[in-house]
């Protein structure tokens, strides 16, 4: 029997980052879960859209609200492999997001506690309750990879450029 718990929605975005990353896309992965059935899922598709908006958060907030036909997702909970950005977390202030987990912190540009604090800004009309760090290594690991493989590939093509260049 499977236990469909925090665990397991966070490893099903940990899943939806890693197709993300097989896309060539920046590995988040998302999926929102209302009364513990997931809703919807996505992974960031900004690449494949060429559209800055197109963060997992935000695609996963897009298909829950069509999916239960109301863009009030006060009964949802987002799980995240990521903390969200400000854009992604001003939208589910907006949306009215019940719960937001997330894997790794961002203190860079994080917006649910690091950096900013969106999700719980008191002037807010809402405020987004937050569970960090969930899965954290897992989600950090994944991440990391992704970008110790990107700048790898960018070595190997600069490399390339002054040998063809010589």
């Amino acid at each position: 029997m499977i236990v469909m718990d925090d665990q397991y929605f966070m490893r099903m975005a940990l899943r939806q980052a890693e197709y993300a990353a097989e896309a060539g896309e920046v590995p988040v992965g998302a999926v929102a879960v209302m009364d513990g059935e997931i809703i919807a899922r996505a992974g960031n598709q900004v690449e494949m859209l060429k559209d800055a908006t197109a963060h997992a958060e935000i695609l996963v907030m897009t298909q829950a609200a069509a999916t239960i036909k109301d863009w009030r997702l006060e009964a949802v909970d987002i799980y995240v492999t990521k903390e969200p950005c400000a854009m992604c977390a001003g939208a589910m202030v907006n949306a009215r997001v019940r719960k937001v987990v997330f894997g790794m912190y961002d203190p860079r540009s994080g917006a649910a506690g690091s950096a900013l604090d969106i999700t719980g800004f008191s002037g807010m009309l809402h405020q987004v309750e937050v569970v960090p760090g969930l899965l954290e290594a897992e989600c950090k690991e994944l991440f990391q990879h992704f970008f110790r493989q990107v700048r790898k590939l960018k070595a190997n093509k600069n490399e390339h450029k002054i040998i063809d260049n010589a």
